[in-house]
This record gives C-alpha cells, structure tokens and sequence, in this order.
C-alpha cells in the first residue's frame, strides 16, 4: 500500500470558534445589526450612555439623534407602520424612559411593532430612589406585549432577540428592554444565535376548520352581509386575501379609522369608514346588516357607538388573531382565532366551495347602499366667514400628491378629514393614532415613515395644537436629511374640542383657543418658527394660492417643508354619531339625519 493510496488519518472535529467576549453595550448594538436592524431613532442619558459608545463605531445601524423621547417613540411607530418592520427606539432611565410612555401606549393600542431599549441603574442601586431611577418595567407591564429587564450581560441578547419575536408575531405590540448599567459594562462571551424561551407565547395562526366552514356558510346565506375591516388586516399584510374575498362574495367592504388603505377606496364594493365621523353608507351598513365578518377589527367604541344598540340584527363571524379581542364587546356568533391571512384564504376556498364562483342573494342590499352613497355622499359646505376650507386643503393634497405617498396625521379635526378627503388606495400609506389619539404623533411618526421609505413623498398632516407638541423634530429632520412636508391646519384652536363645545357645551369655547391663526396675535408664527428651523415654510390664506404651495413642497427635496394653512375655525367634521347613542342617530351634517326604520 502506497503513501497515496493509505487510508486517511481521521481528524478530530474542528472545534468551534470561542464566542467573542463583549461588553453587554457591545452586545446590544451587535444584537441588533444580526436581526437586520438598520435605523434606530434615541437620545443618549446617563445610564444608557455605555451602549452610545459601541453605536457610534458601527458601520450598520444608523442612529437618528431626536430631540425629544417621545419623539423617538413616534418615529419608531412611523417606521414601523410604514415598513412592516420592528421599529427601535432607545432612551436613557428616569425622565429618559417615562417619556418614552405615551409612544409605546400608542403602539400598544395601535398593534405597531417597536422595541424600546431604555438604560437603568446600576442593579445593586434599584429600589433606593437613585438619581434618575424609575421602575420602568413596572410603568409600562399593563401598556406593552412584554417588558424585561435585564441585570446580567450574558441575558442580553436572549432579551433582545426575545422582544423582536414577540413584537412582530402575532398581535403585533411593542416590548421593553430595560438593561441596568452594570449589565451593560460587564462582559460575557457572545452567543449567537441565542437561546431563549417564551413560555405560553404561542400565537395560533391557522384557525379551526370548522369555524371556518360555519363562517362560510353564514356568509353564503347572508342577504345583507359587510366585511367589516380592521387594522389586523394591514398588520396581517392580508390585503391582497381581502381584496380577493370581497370579489368573490360580492359583499360590501368598509374600512375602520385604521384600516384606511387596506381596500382601495376607489373599488365599487367600499362603502366608505365607519364609526363616530363616518360616511352615511357605511355607519348604516354596519346597522342595518345580518351579517357582520369582522376581519382584524375590534369593535372599538368609536365604530359601535352605544355597543348594545350596534348591529342589532346582524350574526358576528369575528376574526383575530388575539384570543382576548374575541367576544369581548360583541358576542361572536362564530368566534376564529388565526392569522387574518391565512384565515381569510381559507374562508375563500370555503365559500367557493359552497357556491362555486357564484355569489349570495345580496342585489336588494347593495340597491339599498347604493342609494344612500347617491344620497349621502361625503361633502362639505364652504365656511361663511370667507376663510379657507380645511377640508379642501386636505382634498388637494391627497389629489396632487397622489396614492403612493405616506399620509401621517395628528389627532382631532385634521385627522378626521385627512381620513376622509385622502383616497387610499394601498396598505401603510396611512399613519395615525387612532386607539390613544395621542396629540404630536404627525411630525415624528412621519420623519420616521420617510427614513423607512426614503423614495416616498411624505406629508404631515398636523393641527395647529399638535404641531407644538412634537414641532422640535424639524430639527432632526433638517439635520439628518429627512425632507418630510408638513401641512399645518391652522384654525387657532383645539378644533376637536371646539366643535364638541359648540354641540354639546352650548358655544361656550373654555380654552381651546390658540391664538395661532387669523385676526390672533400669531404665537407662534409657523412660517418664522419653520424657518429657525431651516425648513421651506409658506403662509396660505387665500384658496387661489393653496395648489401653487403643495406643488411647491412636492419640488422641493432638499429640506422639510411647513405650510401654513389658516383655515376656518367655524369648519366641523361631518358625518357625526354623537357620542353614547345608537349609530341610527348619524347625522349627516349639523341638524341632519337621515331617516330610518327602527324595527327593521
């Protein structure tokens, strides 16, 4: 036997590669680049300044330096939403953390993924009041899917790969990752992938087959059946499923507050939003049905109205993929707990099943819905103090802007006609609060939404009150070459408020003027308050000069824009369900209702 033809020696098994040894700071940043992470928006502090040190050499995350907490928040949710991945946010203890909480309240209503890493003190100082001490954990268990604290170097990866999974699978949620100081200078060696375990966290995706041969069958036999469309939907990216299934049933679509996009508004089966300033179509729709598919949705008070007066004679075939949404305002006829996707596939093979390509009995029902779209379509009358029509600014900037960009709103009035006016036509093109209604969301949430899809035309869409909450992240936006526009409906007060004073409080406005628009003392000016900024800024105060201005902000792209719209603040939000009585009630216009059969 010859050198060449022996039998090889056998080696023993390579070892494998010694984890490295990193600080926990080190291992926060590596952490995140290994789940893809890429933008992370923050402030540092005190006791989160150990992992700003690591953040600054790495070549893969971009960090966005906000100038405020909340604002972080909000552009952690605007990426988010926009994108469909896990948003990041960090902050430092104490102030640095509890300003973090109206954000991830807002996610947590809203179902958006981000993860907050906030700093704590050193572990050994917890509990003794410490210089910027706050349980954070403790403020945030009843407002987050899950908050974990971590003391020890070695736990921090497990925490951080743990609190992606469960932000982004299932209900989608934001968690907390407090990390003390003395786990962030300690070292371990780093293990990746790394083990960690989520007992009970087991989120069920495929429903049962006969719930879903049950809800077939309902909606085969339904007269006046509605797809009653939640933000699950778009969550559960299922708007291609959903799109498929209103075809194939025939039925009408109508799409909450945050489902705006999910179906295309211009597709002849949307009858329009429901809920307290929904259209006519769709409130009554939703009140008149005998069926009701709830898909994602949670039958928020908001739509229901008086809840045991909503829908009175329609079955519910409820659809979500958090058990504990099931049932709990309105008793599900047939109760389906799965992803929305893959529940919304199989309902459509169901009822093909049963009916073939054929559609129910429902050409009664959609003769009655088309008469109310003929008779109560979405308008508004022109203020009579000769001021600008919000809802007319609004309307053109969804019209020259078009359907591809990302619409952000702030809370109240603006919010509502930006929901109303703005035709959506594909998912994550609307941002709003809409489950906390959170005041300064519009600004941050947008410049979060343009760093997440750069190539998007951007606007905010902000009232003159909620522009002053959040306006100082113009700066990062002007810093970091976030060129996101801002329209300012300006009507110098707090035009939610006001209009319910005007409805219900006898005329009687108790501070909600602003004093930011026209005949006021300007505190602030906007234009020169956007131009410390940096930013384009332009006043409009007349109509023939609003389409000149958005065509402007649409050229311009090297820097944020401000628009000053001063607009009436005698312009209210209608159709309007007032609130704690039946939808029946919806007023199309001030002293306005339409007719209807109560026993029918």
């Amino acid at each position: 036997m010859t050198a060449d033809t022996a039998p090889a020696v056998p080696r023993p098994p390579a070892r494998p590669a010694a984890a490295p040894l990193l600080t926990g700071a080190q291992a926060v940043v590596r952490s995140l680049e290994l789940l893809g992470v890429t933008d992370v928006f923050g402030i540092p502090g005190g006791a989160i300044m150990e992992v700003y040190d690591p953040l600054m050499a790495s070549t893969e995350l971009r960090h966005i330096l906000v100038r405020h907490e909340q604002g972080g928040g909000h552009a952690a949710e605007g990426y988010a939403t926009a994108s469909g991945k896990v948003g990041v946010t960090i902050a430092t203890s104490g102030p640095g953390a509890t300003n973090l909480v109206t954000a991830i309240a807002d996610a947590y209503m809203d179902s958006i993924p981000i993860v907050a890493i906030t700093g704590q003190v050193f572990s050994r100082l917890m509990g003794t009041d410490a210089f910027q001490e706050a349980d954070i954990v403790g403020i945030t268990m009843p407002i987050t899917k899950h908050s974990i604290l971590v003391k020890a170097p070695e736990d921090i990866p497990g925490a951080i790969a743990a609190a992606f999974e469960i932000a982004s699978t299932g209900r989608p949620g934001p968690v907390l990752v407090d990390i003390t100081k003395d786990a962030q200078q300690a070292t371990a060696p780093f293990v990746w992938p790394p083990k960690y375990d989520l007992p009970g966290y087991r989120p069920v995706t495929k429903a049962h087959g006969k719930q879903i041969q049950a809800a077939a069958t309902l909606l085969a036999e339904a007269k006046k059946p509605v797809l009653y469309v939640g933000g699950g939907i778009i969550r559960g990216r299922a708007s291609a499923e959903l799109l498929t299934l209103a075809e194939l049933t025939g039925a009408p679509v109508v799409t909450t507050l945050m489902a705006r996009g999910a179906f295309p508004d211009s597709h002849p089966q949307h009858v329009g939003m429901p809920g307290m300033h929904g259209t006519v179509p769709a409130v009554l729709a939703l009140q008149e049905a005998d069926l009701l598919v709830a898909l994602g949705t949670r039958f928020d008070d908001r739509v229901t109205g008086k809840a045991e007066l909503f829908a009175p004679n329609a079955k519910v075939v409820h659809v979500d993929i958090d058990p504990a949404e099931i049932s709990k305002i309105r008793t599900a006829d047939v109760p389906i707990v799965g992803g929305v996707r893959e529940v919304i596939t199989d309902l459509e093979a169901a009822f093909r099943g049963l009916l073939g390509g054929a559609k129910g009995d429902i050409d009664e029902w959609w003769a009655y819905l088309d008469g109310l779209r003929a008779e109560f379509p979405l308008g508004y009358t022109a203020p009579e103090d000769g001021l600008m029509s919000p809802q007319h600014v609004i309307q053109r900037i969804g019209e020259l802007t078009g359907p591809e960009a990302v619409y952000a709103a702030g809370v109240g009035q603006h919010q509502m006609w930006a929901a109303q006016f703005i035709k959506y036509e594909r998912p994550n093109s609307w941002l709003n609060s809409g489950g906390a209604g959170t005041m300064g969301y519009a600004v941050p949430a947008a410049m979060g939404a343009k760093v997440a899809e750069p190539e998007r035309v951007v606007w905010a869409i902000d009232g003159d009150g909620c522009f002053q909450m959040t306006n100082q992240e113009l700066a990062t936006c002007m810093i970091n070459d976030i060129p996101i526009k801002v329209a300012i409906i300006n009507n110098s007060s707090l035009g939610m408020v006001r209009q319910w004073q005007t409805l219900f409080y006898e005329g009687r406005h108790s501070n909600t003027d602003l004093n930011t628009g026209h005949g006021t003392i300007r505190i602030p000016d906007f234009v020169k308050l956007a131009e410390a900024y940096g930013c384009l800024a332009i006043r409009v105060e007349k109509e023939e000069e609003i389409d000149a201005a958005i065509k402007l902000a649409l050229e311009t792209n090297d820097r944020p824009v401000v628009i000053d719209f001063v607009v009436s603040a005698d312009a209210m939000v209608w159709p309007m369900v007032p609130q704690g009585v039946s939808n029946s009630y919806i007023q199309y216009a001030r002293d306005h209702a339409p007719a209807f059969d109560e026993e029918d």
